[in-house]
């Protein structure tokens, strides 16, 4: 299996710097970080939170799939948002404190409980949520 990669260059400190964070794999794009950004208002910058959205609501979409190709299961869509919160850690500096995921999908042929079901697993055998395990994940799943 590949691996992917991006990079950061950052340049300052904490508070007044800054820096870009690009996607060298896909070279899909570079985009601009702050601290300040970070912690605060977005301003048309990503963030490192941000980014573990993205790569857990994409994983989960792709492993929910698949999870439902194995039971001869192809949903018309799923939609995934993760919401992933910055917080302060005990004994200083900041931690990911929780994820929430929402996860709807339209999908005939299957019971409320059965869909359920078939979310837990895909959440609990995503690889990004299996990565971000030390931290509390939160699963809102329904059929729409």
């Amino acid at each position: 299996m590949p691996s992917r990669d991006a990079t950061t260059h950052w340049t300052g400190g904490l508070q007044k710097g800054s820096g870009e964070v690009t996607l060298d794999s896909s070279n899909a794009g570079t985009f601009s970080v702050s601290f300040p950004t970070r912690a605060g208002n977005p301003d048309g910058q990503t963030s490192p939170e941000e980014l573990i959205a993205a790569a857990h609501s994409s994983c989960l979409a792709m492993n929910l799939s698949g999870v439902l190709e194995s039971q001869k299961l192809v949903a018309d869509s799923i939609d995934v948002s993760a919401e992933v919160t910055l917080g302060p850690a005990a004994g200083g500096g900041f931690e990911i404190s929780g994820i929430a995921i929402t996860l709807r999908a339209k999908l005939d042929g299957v019971t409320d409980d059965q869909f359920a079901e078939f979310a837990k697993t895909a959440e609990q055998t995503c690889p990004v949520s299996k990565a971000l395990s030390g931290t509390t994940i939160t699963l809102d799943a329904a059929l729409v």
